[in-house]
């Protein structure tokens, strides 16, 4: 028998391959004559450049760059053998990265991501895969254009100020200093939401009261945005305002889009294009996937229905576990996955359950006994 196993990160306890290695010792256990292949798993979000690290190969780079709120942190991506960068902008300016009292999206900046981006230019990448979920900021992605020497200016032609406040001043954008190597760089962009720039829907009304924003706040920046989308639409002749995902991660989206001429693609697409899993999956007896918690929102362009659509194409079974799943789990079974199993063994503590080495074992032991019913 041969299974394919592609399973997302348990996160806090197991890393996609782990988990894909605790199935994989079950179905070895079973007959030692099966094949078990362990491939990479991630939807674009947390553990993305830690997935396609282990599971590609390459190396890990690390950069000192700009936090959100000015001070120097240390940024880690991955280059793959190809020059491929893979990189979350969360390294950079995440909301992970700022005290919750200290959330304060006028002042966030997303100066890092560019200079995390320049490093990797610097080191030969001109392909670019970016993880955008998880930002403190909603400067529009100027911070990072303004690395990338991109020109924000004010009506007296001094730069603006980085965060969403130096949007209030800006009149005039020049392109003439921005990096050369960028006009032989390609972007692909792990976007799983489709809100507007600006707008009752946009990223200043929907994300930005998680980033510490208040009302006042939020009204400030969706206008400053709107003038700077139009600035951008006279200087480029580009109108992405309203493009599906232009207001993710405080308008990163948009910047990408507009300024660099990415591609936003849902983050699961992205991954399963990378690690060739359907090369995979056609060979395969057995398709096994699963995440940490498996629950209604599963269906919403999660990793794991993406591996069974892919699956189902080529008319293969699917199995998935979880380390906890809800009530509300059985809709999964409507989109590819054919059956699921949670993996805790008894009631233990939450800190027991995401201990590595319970989750390992327990994870190992119930596919053991599901792939007994199966051999």
């Amino acid at each position: 028998m041969k299974v394919v196993i592609a399973i997302d990160s348990f996160k806090g306890s197991l890393s996609s391959i782990e988990a894909g290695n605790a199935v994989k010792e079950a179905v070895l256990r079973i007959d030692k004559n099966n094949t078990a292949v362990v491939r990479p798993l991630a939807d674009g979000g947390e553990g993305t450049v830690e997935a396609l690290f282990k599971g590609l190969g390459g190396e890990m780079a690390s950069v000192s760059v700009t936090g959100p709120l000015g001070e120097k942190v240390t940024a880690n991506y991955c280059i793959l053998n190809d020059k491929t960068a893979i990189m979350e902008m969360s390294a950079a300016a995440g909301i992970t990265l700022v005290k919750r009292e200290e959330l304060n999206p006028f002042n966030a900046t997303t100066f890092g991501v560019g200079e995390m981006i320049k490093d990797a230019i610097n080191k030969g990448c001109r392909s670019f895969i970016m993880g955008i979920g998880g930002s403190a900021t909603n400067d529009g992605g100027v911070g990072m254009l303004t690395a990338l020497g991109f020109e924000f200016l004010n009506e007296k032609g001094e730069k603006i100020p980085l965060g969403a406040k130096g949007l209030k001043t800006l009149k005039s954008i020049k392109c003439e200093n921005a990096l050369k190597e960028l006009r032989q760089c390609s972007f692909k962009i792990a976007c799983d939401v489709d809100n507007p720039l600006c707008g009752e829907k946009g990223c200043s009304r929907v994300f930005a009261p998680q980033k510490g924003a208040d009302e006042e706040m939020i009204a400030h920046m969706d206008l400053w945005l709107k003038s700077y989308a139009g600035i951008c639409k006279s200087t480029l002749g580009t109108d992405n305002e309203s493009f599906p995902g232009a207001g993710a991660a405080g308008g990163l989206g948009f910047a990408f889009k507009t300024f660099l001429n990415a591609e936003l693609l849902k983050g699961v697409e992205i991954i399963l294009n990378e690690t060739r899993l359907e090369e995979y999956i056609k060979e395969a007896d057995l398709v096994i996937t699963g995440e940490g918690r498996l629950d209604s929102q599963t269906v919403m362009g999660k990793a794991p229905i993406g591996v069974a659509r892919l699956a189902k194409k080529y008319g293969k079974r699917v199995i998935a576990f979880a380390g906890c799943v809800t009530m509300d789990a059985e809709i999964i079974n409507d989109h590819g996955i054919d059956a699921f199993f949670p993996i805790l063994r008894g009631v233990v503590t939450l800190d027991e359950a995401l201990n590595k080495e319970n989750a390992y074992n327990n994870l190992s032991a119930t596919a053991y006994q599901v792939l007994r019913l199966i051999k």
